[in-house]
């Protein structure tokens, strides 16, 4: 698995070349051509799905782009020409909180590229790459990873493991330039979510507010991703994905993921040139795929892992490991009968996914559609520990705030309440103890 949805990256292979600015990027490339992959050692991260090609012939290029070398550029978020009409200053100022009405506008300005470029996997890949990073061992941010908006950065694109997200990055600059209130950290997990909804998958429970690193120095260093084919498939997924606090459930789940996209070998390492699936697009023809309808968000995957009885649909090390390993085995026999069970399982995981390493302002987040995760139960939080993690008081904080307090500030007492109440129960105690 690569990080694509889940601890691995979505396929890339479709993805849609960048438009003018790919005037200075180069071409080629050992590294460029792995699309989800670490190394190069590790060929192909399961998530390197491809992300469908725009119908568009002008954008039939792919993600065997690279920067070009020039030492002035060696820092800067995107080429040149993405940013032409932005200021140079807004790429090193570190983003507050996104704007709730800007980051829906967005939203539906996401989805009519969907619904003309086919990018759905792409993007996924992208958010889940930028998010993937994270390190739970590690509490000072943003040094920890994860979804930060980092994957801006061209030291981090430049990673063999992101090797042609710039073309995701091409896709969503517009937005960005259009919505200056909404943060890249934001951008980049609104257009995932958004990608798995209108494939058809479940509703995400995201939230917003994701602050933005500052410079290229931020970028967590390389090798933080999963790789497709490793010696020990499964115990390279625990050893990836545990570091980033998820679950074998959690793995299994986001693997699903995979029911999007194609790969091709001459980007990723991996997959045929040409199925009787992909031989005609939609977009650029060509690649392999994981499920006959690489496009629409469902439990395929896993129905088409177990079954392996048609040679066009791929099947990585990582995807038959969740198959052949007795604990990922459990839940991927779950999800391949039950797809209600695995849509659960994966909205949950995603938005989980999502949150890792994130910085919000405001510290509990912005809700664009009134559903967030789970319900706050405060008998959750009287673990008896002296310590809460961020995220469970990042909770508490929320639900303080909701009634006019936060944990740093108690509520003012209300002194006439409480006398009334006092005089209550004294009446109460003198009529008991009376009879």
């Amino acid at each position: 698995m690569t990080l694509c949805p889940s601890s691995h990256l979505l396929p890339l292979s479709n993805s849609p070349s960048p438009p003018p600015m790919a005037a200075s990027l180069t071409t080629s490339s050992a590294a460029s051509r792995l699309l989800l992959l670490p190394s190069a050692s590790a060929r192909a991260p399961l998530h390197r799905l491809s992300a469908p090609h725009s119908t568009n012939t002008s954008l039939a290029a792919s993600s065997s782009y690279a920067f070009s070398p020039l030492k002035c550029r060696r820092y800067s978020p995107l080429p040149p020409r993405a940013f032409s009409n932005q200021r140079a200053s807004s790429m090193s100022t570190v983003a507050a909180a996104s704007d709730p009405a800007q980051l829906k506008s967005a939203r539906e300005d996401i989805k009519e590229i969907l619904n003309s470029k086919f990018c759905h996997p792409i993007l996924v890949r992208l958010g889940w790459h930028d998010a993937g990073t994270y390190n739970k061992s590690i509490e000072e941010w943003p040094r920890r990873g994860g979804a930060n908006g980092s994957l801006r950065f061209e030291i981090e694109l430049k990673h063999a493991a992101n090797a042609g997200l710039v073309n995701a990055l091409s896709l969503l600059q517009p937005i960005k330039e259009k919505y200056s209130g909404v943060t890249y950290a934001d951008l980049f997990q609104l257009a995932s979510a958004t990608a798995i909804e209108e494939a058809g998958g479940p509703k995400i429970p995201m939230k917003y507010g994701r602050v933005d690193v500052s410079s290229a120095e931020e970028c967590p260093e390389e090798g933080r991703l999963p790789a497709a084919g490793p010696p020990s498939p499964a115990d390279h997924l625990r050893e990836v994905f545990y570091r980033m606090g998820l679950n074998d459930k959690e793995i299994v789940a986001l693997s699903g993921a995979h029911t999007l996209g194609r790969s091709r070998p001459d980007r990723s390492g991996w997959g045929k040139p040409e199925t009787k699936y992909t031989k005609n697009g939609p977009g650029a023809p060509g690649g392999q795929s994981w499920t006959a309808e690489w496009l629409k968000f469902d439990n395929s995957y896993f129905k088409d892992i177990k079954a392996q009885i048609d040679e066009d649909l791929l099947v990585l090390p990582t995807d038959a490991a969740i198959f052949e390993d007795p604990a990922f085995k459990v839940y991927a026999e779950k999800y391949a009968e039950d797809q209600d069970a695995f849509f659960k399982d994966y909205a949950e995981a995603h938005a989980k996914l999502s949150n890792l390493g994130a910085k919000f302002d405001p510290p509990e987040g912005i809700v664009l559609d009134g559903v967030q995760g789970e319900k706050f139960v405060a008998a959750k939080y009287s673990s008896g520990k002296k310590e809460l993690s961020d995220a469970m008081k990042q909770k508490i904080r929320a639900e303080y705030q909701a009634v006019g307090g936060s944990p740093d500030k108690p509520l003012q007492s209300n002194y006439f309440l409480n006398i009334i109440i006092v005089i209550g129960v004294l009446a109460i105690l003198t009529s008991l103890l009376g009879n």
